[in-house]
């Protein structure tokens, strides 16, 4: 089959790879669209580093089911459908051990032997993905494999609004209004926000904020600061760039929270005024990935609560996978998508 590889940081080719096998408890998934992540530049970039080389990535993806392992039980899926040979699913790729401590306590996307495909193991920028039966979501007819391909991203920020846990009322500031800053931006007004205010260096992505309901937009920390002189009840910090969290931080009212959701280099580092952590009463958090998330980010596109119309800006075949990569470093569109069998 043909495969995006990523040979080394840096190194990135498109070609022939072995099709993938179920092993007993796995599906193989004929992969339907895939999108590109922000965690795909940085494993490009070798600035991922839970990434081996060489790896096939893609961790964003839906498709059809083509071979079932020997093993996997009846009832996988929803409690109403079997997977069955041409099922459409939507694949959590997270990858938890299951026996470590965090993942006996609840907190599996901080497991000690965390993986996830596409990320640790090979992914979906493929003809052909092997996957975790347990990890598949059917799919209803409404949803497209594109729309569908949505689901990880939003599954991403239905957590990080759970770790938030704004109260009714809050006021929310988003610095960065990419994909997940707008995906966010949709969750959080719809969760009893009050108002949401963006902050972007890109015109054109503010544009697409106003459209989906922001109250207001910027492009500068400073004017916004002028005019919201208190800060917000909540800020969120969506592009993991040390400068943009400084100043996220200086956003945030007293008593309020901030949260890191963007993923930042390892190396990264950030200066914060521990006094006016104390003095202020500011809590900071992060969030990472997918929890017990999946399925709600499901309902959400299936019930419309997402407007996804306004993310599928860009497809590309797999043979195009390097030039899609380069898209998103220009922030070219919104979520551009790879299909790989066209």
């Amino acid at each position: 089959m043909r495969a995006a590889i990523i040979e080394k940081p840096g190194e990135i080719r498109v070609g022939s790879v072995l099709d993938p096998t179920p092993r007993p408890y796995e599906l193989i998934v004929r992969v339907g669209a895939c999108g590109i992540c922000g965690t795909d530049l940085h494993i490009a970039a070798g600035e991922f580093p839970p990434s081996p080389y060489p790896i096939v990535p893609g961790h964003e993806f839906s498709g059809e089911v083509v071979a079932i392992g020997s093993d996997v039980p009846q009832g996988i899926g929803t409690q109403k459908t079997n997977i069955a040979i041409g099922t459409r699913v939507a694949i959590d790729p997270s990858l938890f051990c299951g026996h470590c401590i965090f993942c006996r306590t609840g907190h599996g996307n901080l497991c000690l032997n965390w993986g996830a495909i596409g990320d640790t193991v090979n992914g979906a920028f493929a003809e052909y993905v092997a996957v975790p039966a347990a990890n598949a979501y059917v799919l209803p007819d409404s949803i497209s494999f594109r729309e569908a391909a949505l689901i990880e991203p939003i599954s991403c920020a239905v957590h990080g609004i759970h770790r938030l846990s704004p109260r009714l009322g809050d006021t929310l500031l988003i610095v960065g209004a990419g994909t997940m800053g707008l995906l966010l931006l949709q969750l959080a007004l719809r969760g009893g926000i009050t108002s949401v205010a963006v902050v972007d260096l890109n015109t054109q992505r503010l544009e697409r904020a106003r459209k989906l309901g922001a109250t207001s937009t910027y492009t500068d920390m400073g004017t916004l600061l002028v005019e919201e002189p208190l800060g917000f009840d909540c800020v969120i910090d969506a592009t993991g760039i040390a400068p943009a969290i400084e100043g996220a931080f200086n956003a945030v009212k007293r008593g309020g929270k901030l949260m890191i959701f963007g993923v930042a280099p390892e190396e990264a580092r950030v200066s914060l005024s521990p006094f006016r952590i104390y003095n202020d009463e500011i809590t900071v958090i992060g969030s990472m990935a997918v929890l017990y998330s999946f399925q709600a980010a499901l309902d959400l596109i299936s019930n419309g609560a997402i407007t996804t119309a306004a993310f599928l800006t860009e497809t590309r075949p797999l043979d195009e996978f390097p030039q899609a990569l380069d898209m998103v470093k220009r922030g070219v569109g919104v979520k551009t998508q790879v299909l790989p069998n066209g």
